[in-house]
């Protein structure tokens, strides 16, 4: 019986140390990444929906999205579609594109 009980403890025990060694390994801080934070200049059709001071991407993107929101132009039916008003469809050159394609025209307006 005793060995029974011996057997048991050990097992245990190297769980127990592996929850404690893991803990401190799972959070590094994260820096962000200095191509995103660069201000750029919109082009003329963009500076239109988001201004023409230079921004970050980020806050490019952020812009538009808030201009999508504000004037409802996202689709109702499948909101990954967006559809484009007068000033957008000068920056997006299309009626209708979707969220992912409509970031990567942006960045084309940006220098």
């Amino acid at each position: 019986m005793a060995t029974a009980k011996k057997a048991a403890t050990t097992k245990a025990a190297p769980a127990a140390k592996s929850a404690k060694s893991a803990a401190p390994a799972a959070a590094p801080k994260r820096t962000p990444n200095a191509a995103f934070m660069k201000p750029l200049t919109p082009s003329a059709e963009l500076a239109a929906i988001v201004g023409a001071k230079p921004l970050p991407r980020t806050e490019v993107t952020k812009k538009v999205w808030e201009y999508i929101k504000k004037n409802k132009l996202q689709d109702a039916t499948n909101k990954r579609m967006i559809n484009a008003d007068a000033k957008l469809k000068a920056v997006l050159k299309k009626a209708q594109v979707s969220m992912f394609e409509m970031t990567k025209i942006i960045s084309s307006h940006l220098s």
